[in-house]
Order: structure tokens, then C-alpha cells, then sequence
């Protein structure tokens, strides 16, 4: 069926994308998946209703409407974190126009999400972490590219990056300082304490790396000198939990995740984590504490005599 909206709908909807983009510093990623959610929505109420659709239906949808539309997605498999994403796209989106147009769109925003059981980080023992490092330091055939994967896999561990933020570090950085400025997820900028193991893994490479840097070139490169994908670390990261024996989740993104809770195993507190790790919300680094408790249960388990 052909999404058939309103140009004044389709105007709304550029808009609400443009000041995401802008304002809100969403990635390119999150605007798109935004936009294909908004369309499945959108599909699904014009067919609901038989009729194209425009801003007057946004402002006259009610809690069954939105009920029939959460019955169809999971019907057709959609899982419940997936929905409540969209449906966190929805009320997005009918809120900002809302405030635009100056209607009640209580019926959209009081719908509750559906439960999941949110997924807790599966980090790496202290020596595992370590274990990894070392593996992927000697096992590339090329020394330079060796030295390449340790560097990114210690700076996603000793400074809890992401991996698109490691790979956009470039040569007006180099040395890098003891504490280094980080633009994250939506253009958010942190300050991150850098550790001496990661300067050296950083200067160690760059006296291997044979291609010449500009000031602004990201310092990670691939093997014909282009920017490194971040597929290759995951493949370098494959190749050395298979040596070592680690479960699949032992993953680039891992190292972040042991950053965090080995953090907080040593007496960090959730405020410094969610800094240093740029959570906008305090809630997605309170599932660090819930590993932590988790850990400890499991070693009183083995340690306790009653057990």
C-alpha cells in the first residue's frame, strides 16, 4: 500500500527529522531508523483507518487506535524492546508536533510500552580483558596492524570508548594527553581520563604505522591506508576469544562494558561512570550495578561454606 500523506504531514515530518538532525544531534543511523519507524506507523494507520493520512489524524488518534497498531507489531513478531522503541519514536514525534499545532496528544503519550527484560552487559574478567589484549597483539601477520588492533582494543578498555569514537581520534591528538576531549552519541562532548597503558599501545603503533598523517586524519588506518573499520577490530576480536576460549559476547563493545564495571568493582561511583561513559541518563549506567551484584552473588555462591 502507497504511504499517502498530506504534504502538510510530509512538511512535519522533514521538520521534526531536521531538528533531530540539528538541535538534537541524533546520528545519521538514529534518523534513519526514526524515519522507518514513523513510515511503519504511518503505513499501519492508513490502512486502519482506509484513508490517507495527515496532521489532522495524528491529532485525532486515540488509545485504541494505538493499541490496534502495538497488537499488529507484535503479532507480525516484532519483539517488545523493538516496539517500545517505536512506540518511543511515535510519542516523539506527536509530541513535537503537538507543540507545534496546539492539540491535546494525551491519548498518544499516556500508552505505556511493553515490559522487556532489559539485557545486562556481558563484560570480561579483569584478566581476560588483559588476556585479549595480548593475544591480539601478536597474532595479525603484519607487526604494524598487530600493534593497530592492541592500541583501539586498550583505548576501548582503559578509556571505556565506543568504537566509533576510538576509530575518530586523529593525529592533532598524538600524544595523546592525559585527558582527552571525546565527541559522542549526539555530538555530546566528555572529558576522558586517558591511562598510561593506552598512551603507550597508541605510541607504539604510530611508530609502526607506515602512512604519513595529516592533522585532522583519524590515526587508525586500514591496511591500504584508508580509515579502519571497525569490522576489522570485531574480527580481530573474534579471532583472539576463539584462541582464548571466550564466549561470542567477548566482543570489541565488551571491552567498554568491562571499562565500566570494573570500575565500579573498584569503588567508582554511577555519576563518574555515566560521565566517562556518556550516558545521557543515569538509568542506562544503573545496569552496570545490577553485573556487579550479579558477580558478587556468583562468587558468594562459590566461597560460602553453607552453599
Amino acid at each position: 500500500m502507497t504511504l499517502g500523506l498530506t504534504p502538510g504531514l510530509r512538511d512535519a515530518m522533514a521538520q521534526w527529522l531536521s531538528h533531530l538532525r540539528g538541535l538534537d544531534g541524533a546520528s545519521e543511523k538514529t534518523i534513519e531508523a526514526y524515519s522507518a519507524d514513523m513510515r511503519g506507523f504511518l503505513t499501519f494507520m492508513q490502512f486502519h483507518h482506509g484513508e490517507g493520512f495527515g496532521v489532522a489524524r495524528i491529532a485525532a488518534l486515540t488509545a485504541a487506535d494505538m493499541r490496534a497498531w502495538m497488537a499488529h507489531e507484535r503479532g507480525r513478531g516484532l519483539s517488545a524492546r523493538s516496539l517500545a522503541r517505536s512506540l518511543s519514536c511515535v510519542k516523539s514525534f506527536t509530541r513535537w508536533l503537538s507543540d507545534r499545532q496546539g492539540f491535546d496528544a494525551t491519548a498518544v503519550l499516556s500508552i505505556r510500552a511493553p515490559k522487556f527484560q532489559r539485557k545486562l552487559p556481558r563484560p570480561l574478567a579483569e584478566d581476560a580483558a588483559r588476556a585479549v589484549i595480548e593475544q591480539v597483539d601478536f597474532q595479525a601477520n603484519e607487526p604494524w596492524i598487530a600493534a593497530r588492533d592492541a592500541a583501539v582494543i586498550t583505548v576501548l578498555y582503559g578509556c571505556g570508548l565506543r568504537i566509533s569514537e576510538a576509530l575518530s581520534i586523529t593525529a592533532e591528538e598524538i600524544p595523546l594527553p592525559e585527558v582527552l576531549c571525546i565527541r559522542g552519541k549526539g555530538g555530546k562532548e566528555r572529558m576522558v581520563p586517558v591511562l598510561p597503558a593506552a598512551r603507550r599501545a597508541v605510541d607504539a603503533y604510530l611508530q609502526l604505522c607506515p602512512f604519513d598523517l595529516g592533522p585532522s586524519d583519524p590515526i587508525f588506518r586500514g591496511k591500504r591506508g584508508g580509515v579502519l573499520s571497525g569490522r576489522l577490530i570485531a574480527k580481530a576480536m573474534e579471532r583472539a576469544r576463539m584462541a582464548l576460549g571466550l564466549p561470542s559476547t567477548a566482543t570489541p563493545h565488551a571491552m567498554r562494558h568491562s571499562f565500566a564495571t570494573h570500575l565500579l568493582s573498584a569503588g567508582g561511583d554511577l555519576r563518574t561512570i555515566q560521565e566517562l561513559l556518556g550516558h545521557a541518563s543515569l538509568a542506562t549506567t544503573q545496569v552496570y550495578t545490577a553485573v556487579d551484584q550479579a558477580r558478587l552473588m556468583d562468587v558468594y555462591k562459590a566461597a560460602h561454606p553453607r552453599s
